[in-house]
């Protein structure tokens, strides 16, 4: 079995894979002072809530934005595995040429996200990844990576206003009656799903006209599912591409292993 390791800013997602299907998902907070022992102790915890051994997992990849957690995991595989797992960086083949003026300023998940995206389509397509930040990453009809765009998340906007606003309450990023709040929470939702929509609507229509052409629109993140049913031009929400691209990683490199 493989482990399909996605270290995000807020959350880390752990796929098992037993062959090409995904067999399980794991999400384990991404705790940046944790210790290998902790990361260990908990994820073998839910494995073996799921029937899964850690003697038949036989390979790991790890894609990550948080550094001090990338040695962490890849301590724990270590130990596990009896071998490092492959890291997504500099070096390691992803097929997928980056045209960005440094490619290592670009994180894992986007570019794995962008090579999961592609196969799926084979032609020019954006990911939208709704994540701590909102993150719009931009492929060509040839498979290279072209460049994205990078906003504010939108549990990072209820937070801002949360804590910047006084008389402004947290709320629950949910779709509120309609678009002209009725309370001031309805306002702050409103602003939240359907402002978050038009930003989506309006970036991929600019970024249709820099290509040529509209392009393939795949959703992906926590709020995808909501933020996909108040626009048509979402086509696509996949909720594990991050995953099916760090797998498709792994198998590129099995060369190199």
């Amino acid at each position: 079995m493989l482990l399909a390791i996605d270290i995000g800013n807020t959350n880390s997602v752990i796929g098992i894979y037993r062959d090409d299907q995904l067999i399980d998902c794991l999400r384990i907070e991404s705790r940046k002072g944790a210790t290998a022992d902790e990361y260990a102790a908990s994820v073998g915890t839910m494995l073996s809530q799921r029937q899964v051994r850690v003697e038949d997992i036989n390979a790991a990849i790890v894609g990550s934005v948080v550094p001090s957690l990338t040695k962490v995991v890849s301590t724990v595989c270590e130990r596990w595995l009896g071998a490092a797992p492959l890291v997504v960086g500099p070096g390691i083949k992803t097929g997928m040429p980056v045209l960005y003026d440094n490619p290592k300023e670009v994180g894992a998940d986007r570019i794995v996200n962008s090579i999961a995206a592609y196969e799926r389509c084979k032609r020019a397509c954006v990911v939208v990844d709704f994540g701590t930040a909102t993150t719009f990453d931009v492929i060509s009809k040839q498979g290279a990576y072209l460049g994205g765009i990078i906003a504010p998340g939108v549990g990072i906007g209820a937070d801002a206003l949360f804590q910047r606003a006084a008389k402004l309450p947290r709320v629950e990023v949910v779709r509120p009656r309609q678009v002209v709040g009725k309370s001031t929470v309805e306002a702050i939702q409103s602003g939240l799903v359907f402002g978050y929509v038009g930003l989506v609507e309006g970036l991929v229509a600019r970024i249709g006209h820099e290509l040529g052409e509209a392009p393939y629109v795949i959703a992906t993140g926590g709020l995808a599912s909501l933020l996909s049913e108040e626009t048509d031009i979402i086509d696509e929400v996949s909720e594990f591409l991050t995953l099916d691209g760090l797998r498709m990683v792994w198998l590129r490199n099995q060369h190199r292993r």
